[in-house]
Order: C-alpha cells, then structure tokens, then sequence
C-alpha cells in the first residue's frame, strides 16, 4: 500500500512513517462500471483517490436525472471533508467505467493530520486547491449554461 499512497501527487511529500500511517487506514476498492461508490446523503466517512478509471461526481435531481458535475481520472481526490464540517456526502460519485480508488477512512486521516500540523497543513493545502478548482470550473459550465438559455423578449 506504501508505495501506491506514494504514487498519488497528494501524498507525495509525506515521510515514510506517515505513510505507514496512512497505508493502516486505507485499501485498495475496485468497482464495476456503473457502481455507486457512495451516494449523496451518505455519512462521509471516507477520502478517496482516483488509481485507474474514471468516476464521476453527480449532483442527483428528480426522476433519476442527475447532472455531471465532474469527471475524475488518475490521481484526482474525492470524498469525505478532511477540513471541511460536513458529515455528509454533498454528491454522488458513480463509476463512469471499470474503477480502482484508494479508500482512506478520514476520521483516521484527519486524526493524523492533527497530530502533525506541518503535514496537515500541506495535505489540506493540496485538497483545498483540488476542490476549489471544481468549484470553478463547475461555475464556467454553469455560467455557460445560462447564458446559452434563450431570452424571450
């Protein structure tokens, strides 16, 4: 597991006592395509990172629709609020084909990241950019979206 956390640009300036830290409270999950890996509501119990495949962030709607939000590659984070108050899942990740994440339980990965401020801080630096930029680049599709709405006059 060592060297897979290692792989992972998130965890690539972590010490290798950290890494065992982290390598005790994390597997390797694969999943079919089409799997839900968690749904939105769900208790936020788990930090994800993307090894192979891709999956996809939904924000579900009526009727089963739901609106692609992101779609994530190798390397690429998700999941539970390391930083963040949320004790719940904002969003549906769901396999767009087959998938291999990295599964970290976040209480364990937050506990650590308290212990050691300095790697904490470095980590919530790294996942708060990472979420961020989501954040924006859900914005620019938004904002294309509505301008692209036909005004009647």
């Amino acid at each position: 597991m060592a060297g897979t956390l290692t792989a992972q640009e998130v965890f690539g300036f972590l010490t290798p006592d950290q890494v065992h830290a982290i390598s005790e409270n994390a597997e390797r999950k694969d999943f079919p395509a089409g799997e839900t890996i968690y749904t939105k509501g769900d208790r936020a119990e788990d930090f994800f990172v993307v090894l192979d495949g891709e999956v996809s962030l939904r924000l579900p709607g009526r009727s089963g629709i739901s609106l692609v939000i992101d779609q994530l590659r190798r390397g690429d984070i998700f999941g539970g609020p390391l930083g963040y108050s949320r004790s719940s899942y904002c969003l549906t990740a769901q396999c767009t084909g087959d998938a291999s994440v990295l599964k970290i339980n976040a209480s364990a990965m937050k506990s650590l990241m308290e212990r050691d401020q300095r790697m904490g801080y470095h980590l919530q630096a790294h996942i708060s950019n990472a979420y961020f930029n989501r954040y924006m680049e859900t914005m620019q599709k938004l904002q294309s979206i509505v301008m692209n709405i036909p005004v009647e006059a």
